[in-house]
């Protein structure tokens, strides 16, 4: 019994085997007969189509002036150094020597100690009236001579003597006069005098202070015109009329704040000359700008101050037969959309400029073609050919479009 009860159990265990396997790939079947059946997607509903739209510009050939922008920085015409040209302590000091004041030329800026220079003054002309004295005496002693050798009561030695005599007494005067020349020079320099009308930028002498030939007192510049280095592209250049010789006519320059370009205030300036020499690491030509008062004290204009920063524009030359598109409708620098006027589809484009700044890029009139508009409007997707809706004009004028749709309006009525 024991036996047959463990053959039924071993018998059982391999049915159980052999049926799993069987059951496994029956589930498997089952599902993948299930999922292998294609549903039925309901179809997606129909895009709707767009229509492009745009605003439109109408083009129109002109004669463009150009205008060369460009930078440059404010810059005394003349500015020095104010220097002594003797040794001494300073007695005095102008009020007009001041760092930011203005002084008039000739004016008294600094006088140095005379007391000096007053007392060799005085010994240089006593020492040309001793000078005199002998240079007479010499004199009377070879005409003496000379009238006493025709009687033989003299010999030619004496009376060469006697010549020798008056010609180093005539050297004595003349280098006691130029002494005391020299004494009256020094005692004018010791008032140090404006050499024009200027500005004190930086002042270094005090009150007491003792100076020496040759040291400094002071950085001075004069007020009566200013100058402006503004630089020059070759592109430009082809552009531009510079004057190159003394007289050449001067062209005409309006000079902005760089600093505070919103303040909306300008000053007239002149191109009057050009260095001549391309800078050599930009290749650029620098054009000198000539500013008149820049301190506005005869004009009452607002001051332009050295050192400060202007932006400038040139009047150049006139590009005529010309069209300005407008800078927001060029994409990729030479890439525009034209509208037929009667279509009312788009026309990319490419075009060459020929000149271009910040608000406008200038091509031939006749790389547009006629009887069309500008697109405006930014466009993602731009096909030849392809419909366009007109967006109307929201300025006060009416638009293009508009306009146009009501003259033809008007002219199928008559």
């Amino acid at each position: 019994m024991a036996t047959s009860s463990g053959t039924m159990r071993q018998t059982g265990g391999l049915l159980l085997r052999a049926a799993l396997p069987c059951a496994i790939l029956a589930g498997g079947w089952i599902g993948f007969s299930k999922l292998s059946v294609q549903i039925e997607e309901k179809p997606a509903p129909a895009a709707d189509e767009r229509t492009l739209r745009t605003k439109v510009e109408e083009l129109e050939v002109i004669d463009y002036p150009v205008v060369i922008k460009t930078h440059g920085v404010v810059q005394a015409h003349n500015q020095v150094t104010l220097a002594a040209e003797i040794a001494g302590a300073v007695t005095k000091v102008s009020p007009s020597f001041e760092t930011g004041a203005y002084f008039s030329k000739g004016e008294t800026l600094i006088e140095i100690d005379e007391q000096n220079y007053a007392t060799a003054l005085s010994i240089a002309e006593s020492r040309l009236s001793a000078a005199k004295s002998a240079l007479k005496l010499a004199v009377l002693n070879e005409e003496r001579k000379l009238r006493l050798i025709k009687s033989n009561a003299v010999s030619q030695a004496e009376v060469e003597v006697a010549s020798a005599t008056r010609e180093q007494a005539e050297a004595d005067a003349e280098l006691a006069a130029t002494q005391v020349e020299q004494a009256k020079l020094d005692l004018k320099r010791t008032k140090v005098l404006a050499p024009f009308d200027g500005r004190v930028q930086a002042k270094s002498v005090g009150l007491g202070q003792m100076t020496s030939p040759n040291s400094p007192l002071g950085e001075i510049f004069s007020v009566d015109f200013a100058e402006v280095r503004l630089p020059i592209s070759g592109r430009q250049l082809q552009y531009l009329n510079l004057p190159e010789f003394a007289d050449d006519s001067p062209v005409e320059v309006i000079l902005q704040d760089a600093i505070n370009e919103a303040s909306g205030v300008t000053w007239r300036a002149k191109l009057v000359r050009t260095e001549g020499v391309l800078d050599e690491n930009s290749r650029e030509l620098f054009a000198i700008a000539r500013i008149d008062d820049p301190f506005g004290r005869e004009s009452n204009h607002p001051p332009l101050r050295i050192g400060q920063p202007v932006v400038a524009a040139i009047e150049g030359t006139v590009l005529q037969d010309v069209i300005a598109l407008p800078r927001g409708a060029v994409r990729q620098l030479d890439k525009i959309v034209l509208v037929d006027q009667t279509e009312r589809t788009l026309l990319p484009l490419s075009v060459e400029s020929i000149w271009s700044d910040a608000k406008h890029v200038i091509v031939p009139g006749s790389a547009i073609p006629k009887g069309k508009w500008l697109a405006t409007t930014a466009m993602v997707f731009t096909p030849k050919g392809a419909k366009v809706e007109i967006i109307p004009d929201t300025s006060p004028t009416a638009s293009i479009a508009e306009s146009t749709s009501e003259d033809g309006s008007e002219s199928a009525a008559n």
